[in-house]
């Protein structure tokens, strides 16, 4: 292959496909009569077609999911004819002690009605042998069955020295005289993942930050996503290998500038993962490549209706059509960064969106609450619905090819960092707020956000996201509060009558308690306090510029449809309550 004189490849390379691999080793005359049974990263159909073929030679083989192996052994295994209950006992980490649990997330979703599931913690401490869950099953027959479920996983130092006890490969061989013998499996989906974090490791970056335009992994991984039946859920392995590949970069980078692990004012450049599930063998290609400035189009939707992500120009026009004083910036790819101020007599209300871009709905429910507003004849507002274009661009550019992931690469700008920890007085994307600040003296930013609508892994990092452990499954609609010193009471009284308001849109309550009810069972008591059926937190921040922010947080990432209709409906129903709620406020210094 022959790069174009923009692109440097780091690397380029295929991985042979460990379901291959296994064949070619066992499927002979020497193990005719063993028994064999392997843990891997692929789909089932692949898994069960090489049980098939080991069949033919006279090997008993059993392939099997390594990530999240209790939920493939329900959706796989199992039978659920005439089942009444069930108790798991799960093995329990001493660092980790419900990650097991979340492991086996949506499973309480998926069990028929009327199923009680109870679950029992077993603490673990060696993993020579595979991790278990033990599933005790009774029958409405009065039948009782129990199964041993194994969840192999290896103690490691990950890529920046941090412990680990993550899924991976594994590989049991029994004879037809009764010996057995079982190790650990380096699959080719591991094998992937070192290699291009190796990458990272040995390229001599230069030391002035950013360090690259654009890092591109390019990946073929033949393993097809698995749709689930409850909500937005899925298996997918791609996914699970963006945020993996993605996270663990921006770390090494971290690291390699002497910040903190999580630190989000690191500026490497863009870091983009693009995962296609195709091809034969999984392939991975690391390379350095210019910024994309390019603008992906969408079609133009009634603003209302949006079922999916809008279009960048339709956006210019909501904004032209509300009028007002334009504010402008700048992205590192040049891409501009647009708010309007509407000068009125009411108190002014900063109103923004897509500052993490991969997080839509905001952005159209924000929009339509400054139309909303603007017909109110004292109306004092900023609105700026898109802080945040490179990533929005590159989020469009990624759900192309996987319309259904979170796409975490498209959170933070083409610089790498979160932009408000951009430092104050640069031209870029965080000048937008500190304009809109400047020109209405605004006492109130809205700010609104999204998270995953489904579960968010990193299964080769110790399968919980580092640093993001509260957003690993959906909890609801919920608020954070953020107050300058002197403003906790105008910050209680906002997040209670805007919580009043928000229990009045249709079916949001209810879509919190069914939320909430599953994330208890799987991570634990909501340890948020909630009010009108909505959780929040509420915090003291005397580095933010106005006094009082409040932040929505809607399970929105990845939802299109009807869904995606009900997340922005929520947003701007949110920025309506706020504004209305912040005009009565008895406010602080």
């Amino acid at each position: 292959m022959t790069d174009s004189p923009q692109i440097d490849t780091l690397l380029e390379r295929s991985f042979p496909r460990t379901t291959r691999t296994l064949l070619d080793e066992y499927a002979t005359p020497a193990y005719e009569g063993y028994a064999l049974e392997a843990w891997v990263f692929d789909d089932q159909s692949e898994r069960h077609a090489i049980e098939t073929a080991f069949k033919a030679v006279g090997v008993s083989a059993r392939l099997r999911s390594a990530y999240k192996p209790l939920v493939h052994f329900f959706l796989e295994d199992f039978s659920w004819e005439s089942l009444q209950s069930l108790l798991i006992e799960y093995p329990v980490l001493a660092n980790a002690p419900r990650r097991f649990l979340l492991e086996a997330y949506p499973l309480a979703a998926l069990l028929p009605q009327g199923v009680s599931l109870c679950w029992e913690g077993v603490e673990s401490t060696a993993i020579s042998t595979p991790l278990h869950y033990r599933v005790n099953v009774k029958r409405s027959t009065g039948e009782l069955e129990t199964y041993v479920v194994e969840a192999p996983n290896r103690q490691h130092l990950d890529h920046v020295d941090e412990p680990q006890c993550s899924p991976c490969g594994w590989l049991r061989l029994s004879s037809p005289q009764g010996e057995v013998s079982e190790s650990i499996v380096e699959t080719d989906y591991e094998a992937l993942f070192q290699t291009a974090v190796a990458t990272l490791s040995s390229t001599p970056w230069q030391s002035v930050s950013p360090n690259f335009e654009e890092l591109n992994f390019s990946v073929y991984l033949p393993s097809r996503d698995r749709r689930l039946i409850w909500d937005d859920e899925h298996i997918s392995l791609a996914e699970a290998l963006h945020e993996d590949l993605y996270f663990s970069t921006l770390e090494y980078f971290q690291r390699h500038a002497g910040l903190a692990l999580g630190d989000r004012s690191i500026q490497p450049g863009q870091i983009v993962p693009e995962i296609l599930t195709q091809g034969d063998a999984p392939y991975l290609k690391v390379s350095l490549r210019p910024l994309d400035a390019s603008q992906p189009q969408r079609t133009e939707v009634e603003l209302n209706d949006a079922q999916q992500a809008i279009d960048v120009a339709q956006i210019e026009q909501v904004l032209a059509a509300l009028g007002g004083q334009t504010l402008l910036s700048t992205t590192r790819a040049g891409r501009v960064v647009e708010a309007r101020y509407q000068a009125g007599s009411d108190r002014a209300v900063i109103i923004s969106a897509g500052q993490h871009a991969n997080e839509t709905s905001g952005v159209v429910g924000a929009l339509r609450a400054a139309q909303t507003l603007s017909r109110e004849p004292e109306a004092h507002f900023v609105i700026s619905p898109l802080e945040n274009p490179d990533g929005y661009a590159l989020q469009s550019r990624l759900v192309a090819n996987q319309p259904r992931h979170m796409h975490h690469a498209a959170r933070y700008t083409a610089f790498g960092n979160d932009l408000q920890s951009q430092p104050l007085g640069q031209p870029f994307e965080h000048a937008i707020r500190e304009q809109a600040f400047a020109i209405s003296s605004a006492k109130l930013h809205v700010n609104l956000h999204g998270y995953p609508a489904h579960e968010w892994t990193r299964p080769l990092n110790g399968y919980v996201p580092r640093g993001f452990e509260m957003w690993t499954i959906p909890k609801g609609f919920f608020l954070i509060l953020r107050y300058q010193p002197g403003w906790e009471t105008a910050a209680e009284q906002l997040v209670e009558a805007v919580t009043q308001q928000l229990s009045q849109v249709p079916g949001l309550v209810e879509f919190n308690a069914t939320q909430i009810a599953l994330f208890e069972t799987h991570a634990g008591a909501l340890t948020f306090p909630v009010l009108h059926g909505f959780p929040y937190l509420i915090s003291e921040d005397a580095d933010q510029l106005t006094p009082l922010m409040l932040i929505t947080e809607y399970p929105d990432e990845t939802l299109i449809g009807e869904p995606f209709v009900q997340a922005h409906a929520a947003q701007m129903a949110t920025v309506i309550a706020a504004y209305n709620a912040f005009q009565t406020l008895s406010l602080g210094s």
